[in-house]
């Protein structure tokens, strides 16, 4: 049996498609998944399902759906114990070997490509970063996502897919093939405009397909995100990056080395401040009385 997660939630066993049951249930499967081989509380599940509002009746729901699920591992699963769901005090495990969980053969191929890129073997090193980004079948547990889900583990494995994106990306760029990458460089952008390091990449693609225009205006896209989401400017290296476009920098043809290195992207979870996004617009406002009186 094996369980994917890395999109829809999902299980094979045989070739076949497994059904999960209701929506309580799937949760509870795609949480102990992310978790999976830890032993997960049942107030976690509670509040994992619920928040801070769970029903009376939650404690019981939650047995309900880990007794249907370990039902239908007991049917599918093969007898050798790599799929199992045990119950050990306070709560549950759901263990599973290697090999039988898609975000496993991810984190194995994202672990050997990006050793392989250390060590100088460029053309395997990227060949096993599209082989591990070409396991997503859109946002990791997608359905449930769409129910309202918000785990901040989600959030870290799609951290992870990010990185890992932005790792393949920028190896295309050393190679001189932005048209490659700059469709989907796009996409991701868009749907992480404060990602800086993101739209480096972009702009850098950007610029070397001919559209310096285009590039400027990606910057301005993020700069305007991180104010507006976080009271903050770009940092240094994207600053850095604006400049060099304007001044159409050599550094940033193909053959020189990637300007482009690397700063995290903000947090999801920092808070706006609003005191902060005030003086940063006011900043911005008297920079810009400066230069054009």
């Amino acid at each position: 049996m094996r369980f994917n997660l890395l999109g829809p939630l999902g299980a094979v066993a045989d070739g076949r498609p497994v059904e999960l049951g209701g929506f309580n249930q799937r949760a509870i499967t795609g949480f102990l998944l992310l978790h999976a081989n830890e032993v997960v509380p049942t107030s976690k599940l509670i509040h994992a399902l619920w928040g801070y509002d769970n029903p009376a009746t939650s404690r019981k729901m939650v047995h309900n759906a880990v007794s249907g699920l370990r039902r239908i591992i007991e049917r599918h699963a093969r007898p050798d114990g790599s799929v199992r769901l045990t119950t050990i005090a306070p709560g549950y495990r759901l263990s599973v070997a290697d090999g039988h969980l898609d975000l496993w053969h991810f984190r194995r191929q994202v672990d050997l490509g990006r050793a392989a890129l250390a060590a100088g073997h460029r053309e395997s090193g990227v060949a096993m970063l599209r082989s591990a980004l070409s396991l997503w079948r859109g946002p990791a547990l997608a359905d449930l996502v769409e129910s309202g889900i918000a785990w901040p583990e989600l959030k870290a494995v799609t951290g992870l897919r990010m990185s890992v994106f932005e790792d393949y990306a920028q190896e295309l760029l050393r190679r001189g093939q932005s048209h490659d990458i700059l469709g989907t460089l796009e996409e991701m952008a868009a749907a992480e405009p404060t990602g800086e390091r993101l739209c480096g990449l972009l702009m850098v693609a950007l610029y070397r397909s001919g559209r310096q225009h285009d590039a400027l205006a990606a910057y301005q896209r993020t700069r305007t995100a991180l104010l507006d989401n976080f009271g903050l400017d770009p940092g240094h290296e994207l600053r850095s990056l604006e400049l060099a476009i304007l001044n159409q920098d050599p550094a940033l043809t193909p053959e020189s080395r990637p300007y482009w290195q690397h700063t995290a992207r903000r947090p999801a979870g920092v808070g706006r401040c609003e005191h902060c996004v005030g003086y940063a617009r006011r900043t911005r406002t008297m920079q810009h009385s400066r230069r054009h009186p």
